[in-house]
C-alpha cells in the first residue's frame, strides 16, 4: 500500500507489444530497387558459402575422396540449395529464408560412409570408387528419411505442434539457435586473429557506427556492412599471403589465414550441372535410414527457430501452424533433392553449429530489409556459381576466420529474435523465470555433455550394439536448441495445468488469432501461396462437406505432385482441435 492507503498504481508500460518489427525498411511482400536487391541477394549468397565449405571439408576425406571431389560436392550442394530455396519461398513458408546443409546430418554421413567401408573390400577400390560407393549410400538414407520430413509436415503433425507452441516455449528454441554457436564464433575467429578481429570490428563499425555519423547515407552503409567489410579484409589476407606472412607457419594457421588453401580452385572445374544420380544408384540400409531420420527430426526443430527469427525481422506477423507445417513438408522435399543429386547432406533452414539460414536470418536483421525477392535472388546466385565452378571456388576460398567474424555478429542476431518473444509472456512469474531458465541452462548443459563424451572416448555416452540408436539418440541432444524445446515444450504442457493465469503468462493469447489461416486479415499479405494455391486454407469447417470440397479443390490444383501434396494438411485442419 501506498502512503495514505492508497492502492499501488504500476508505472506505465513505454513499451507496447507489438506483432510485427516497426524499423524494417522492406518487408516480405515488398522490395527495395533492383540494383539494391541484387547486391543484397549476393551477400545472402556470401554469407552461406562458410557451411557449404566446411560440410564437405570434413566428410569427403573420410568418403575417400580428395580436393576434386570436395569441390564437386561444394557445387552440388550450393547448386540443390539455389533449388530450395526458390521452392521454400514460393510453396513453403514464403518467408526469405535460405536452406542450405546441415551439421547435424554429418555424424549419420561419417557413420555412414565407415560402416560402407566395413562392409565392403575396400583394398581393390580407388578413392574415387570409395567416395562414390559411400556417397551412393548416403543418398538412399537421405531419400528414404526425408519421408519422416514430409509426412510431419504435409500430413499435419507439425501444425498440431504448433497450435500448442506458446511464445515463451519458443523462446529457448530461437535463442539457443544463435547461442548454440558460442563455441565456434570467436574460437574459430582467434585461429587468425589477425585477420578475424579487424574482420569483427570492422563489421560492427560499418553496421552499428557509421550509419548515425552519416546519416544521409545511413542504408547504404548498415544493408551492405558485410559486403564493405568482407572485401577490405579479404583484400587485406591476400596481401599478406602474397608477402609470405604465413610460410613458416603450421598448416592449422595456414589453413585459416591464407587465401589459396582451401584447394578448391585449381579443383573446381570451369562449368558443371549437378545432375541426379550422378554418383550412381543409391544403395539402401535399413539402419542408416534410422541414423539419418534422427538429422532430420533435429533438421525439423531447429528449422522452427529459424523459421521464426526470419519472420520477425521480415516484419511478417506470427506464422499461422498452417503455414509452418507447410515449410516443413517442403523442407522435406528439399532433403529428398539433396538424396537424389547426392549432395552428401540434408537440407535445414536452421540446424546446430554451422546453420545456412542462421546467418542469413541474422543478415536479414542487420539489413533490416526482409524482402522475400532477395532471398529468390541470392538462389539465383547459388545456381550461377555452381554451375561456374571456379567462380564460385574463388569467393569458397574465404578464409574462415573472416566468416566466424560474420558470425559472431549474424548469431547475435537470431538469438537477440528469441528475447524479443520475451515482451509476450508474465516475467513477473514464477511459472516463466523457472521454465525459461531451467530449459535454456539444459539446453546448453545436456549438449556440452554429449560432445565432450564423443570427443573425449570417441562414442557417445549411449553405446548400445545397434549403430543406428546410438546416432539418433547423439544428434538430438547434441543440438541444444532440440534439447531447449522438448523441456520448455513439455513444462509449458504440463506445468500448472488449468490453472487461469498459465495461458497469459506464456503469451499463448498473443499468438491466439494467428491460430488458423485466415483468422487475421495480414496472413493473406504474407504467406498467401501464388496463383490461390492456398485456398483450400481458407475453407470453412463443414465436417464432411468441408473435406469433400476441399479434396475436390486438390484435385485442380495446378501443381500436381509437390504443391498437390502440401494441400493435403489443409483440408484436414477442418473439425479438428
Amino acid at each position: 500500500m501506498a502512503v495514505g492507503g492508497d492502492a499501488k498504481v504500476d508505472e506505465f508500460a513505454p513499451f507496447p507489444v507489438k506483432d510485427q518489427h516497426p524499423d524494417v525498411d522492406f518487408c516480405v511482400s515488398s522490395s527495395p530497387p533492383w540494383p539494391e536487391a541484387i547486391l543484397l541477394g549476393f551477400q545472402h549468397y556470401l554469407v552461406m558459402l562458410g557451411t557449404s565449405v566446411i560440410i564437405p571439408s570434413i566428410v569427403v576425406p573420410l568418403m575417400g575422396g580428395g580436393n576434386v571431389e570436395k569441390a564437386e560436392m561444394i557445387n552440388t550442394l550450393i547448386f540443390v540449395a539455389g533449388i530450395n530455396t526458390l521452392l521454400q519461398t514460393w510453396f513453403g513458408t514464403r518467408l526469405p529464408v535460405v536452406v542450405g546443409g546441415s551439421y547435424a546430418f554429418i555424424i549419420p554421413t561419417i557413420t555412414i560412409a565407415l560402416s560402407t567401408n566395413n562392409r565392403t573390400n575396400i583394398i581393390f577400390l580407388s578413392p574415387r570408387q570409395r567416395f562414390k560407393q559411400s556417397m551412393r549410400a548416403v543418398q538412399g538414407a537421405l531419400i528414404v528419411a526425408s519421408f519422416l520430413q514430409m509426412i510431419i509436415g504435409f500430413f499435419g503433425f507439425w501444425r498440431i505442434f504448433a497450435r500448442f507452441l506458446s511464445p515463451l516455449a519458443a523462446i529457448p528454441v530461437v535463442v539457443l539457435t544463435g547461442l548454440g554457436l558460442y563455441a565456434h564464433g570467436f574460437p574459430q575467429l582467434a585461429r587468425c586473429v589477425e585477420i578475424g578481429l579487424p574482420a569483427l570490428l570492422l563489421l560492427v563499425l560499418i553496421s552499428q557506427y557509421v550509419p548515425h555519423m552519416m546519416k544521409s547515407r545511413c542504408n547504404m552503409y548498415s544493408r551492405f556492412a558485410v559486403l564493405f567489410s568482407v572485401a577490405v579484409v579479404w583484400a587485406y589476407a591476400a596481401v599478406l599471403t602474397a608477402v609470405g606472412a604465413y610460410d613458416n607457419k603450421s598448416p592449422l594457421t595456414q589453413l585459416s589465414c591464407r587465401v589459396d588453401r582451401a584447394g578448391l580452385i585449381g579443383a573446381a572445374p570451369w562449368i558443371r550441372v549437378p545432375y541426379p544420380l550422378q554418383w550412381g544408384g543409391p544403395t539402401f540400409d535399413a539402419g542408416d535410414v534410422f541414423s539419418m531420420m534422427g538429422a532430420c527430426f533435429v533438421a525439423v526443430v531447429e528449422s522452427t527457430g529459424a523459421i521464426i527469427a526470419t519472420y520477425q525481422y521480415a516484419s511478417a506477423t506470427h506464422l499461422p501452424p498452417s503455414v509452418l507445417s507447410r515449410g516443413i513438408g517442403w523442407l522435406g522435399i528439399g532433403t529428398f533433392l539433396d538424396g537424389l543429386f547426392g549432395t552428401g547432406n540434408g537440407s535445414s533452414v536452421s540446424v546446430y553449429d554451422f546453420k545456412p539460414s542462421n546467418e542469413n536470418a541474422g543478415l536479414v536483421g542487420l539489413t533490416r530489409v526482409g524482402s522475400r525477392r532477395v532471398a529468390q535472388i541470392a538462389a539465383g546466385f547459388m545456381l550461377v556459381f555452381s554451375v561456374l565452378g571456379k567462380f564460385g571456388a574463388v569467393l569458397a576460398s574465404i578464409p574462415l576466420s573472416i566468416v566466424a567474424a560474420l558470425y559472431c555478429v549474424l548469431f547475435a542476431y537470431v538469438a537477440s529474435a528469441g528475447l524479443g518473444l520475451l515482451q509476450f509472456c508474465n516475467l513477473n512469474s514464477f511459472r516463466t523465470k523457472f521454465i525459461l531458465g531451467f530449459s535454456l541452462f539444459m539446453g546448453l548443459s545436456v549438449p556440452q555433455y554429449f560432445n565432450e563424451y564423443l570427443l573425449i572416448s570417441g562414442r557417445g555416452p549411449v553405446h548400445t550394439g545397434a549403430t543406428w540408436f546410438n546416432d539418433i539418440v547423439q544428434v538430438i541432444f547434441s543440438s541444444p536448441a532440440t534439447v531447449a524445446l522438448i523441456v520448455a515444450y513439455f513444462l509449458d504442457c504440463t506445468h500448472s495445468l488449468g490453472h487461469s493465469s498459465t495461458r497469459r503468462d506464456s503469451g499463448r493469447h498473443w499468438w491466439a488469432k494467428f491460430r488458423y489461416f485466415g483468422q487475421d486479415t495480414r496472413t493473406e499479405e504474407f504467406y498467401a501461396l501464388p496463383w490461390k494455391l492456398n485456398r483450400n486454407e481458407e475453407l470453412p469447417s463443414q465436417g464432411l462437406l468441408g473435406v469433400t470440397l476441399a479434396r475436390k479443390a486438390w484435385l485442380n490444383s495446378v501443381i500436381e505432385i509437390g504443391v498437390g501434396i502440401s494441400r493435403v494438411h489443409s483440408p484436414l485442419r477442418t473439425g479438428i482441435v
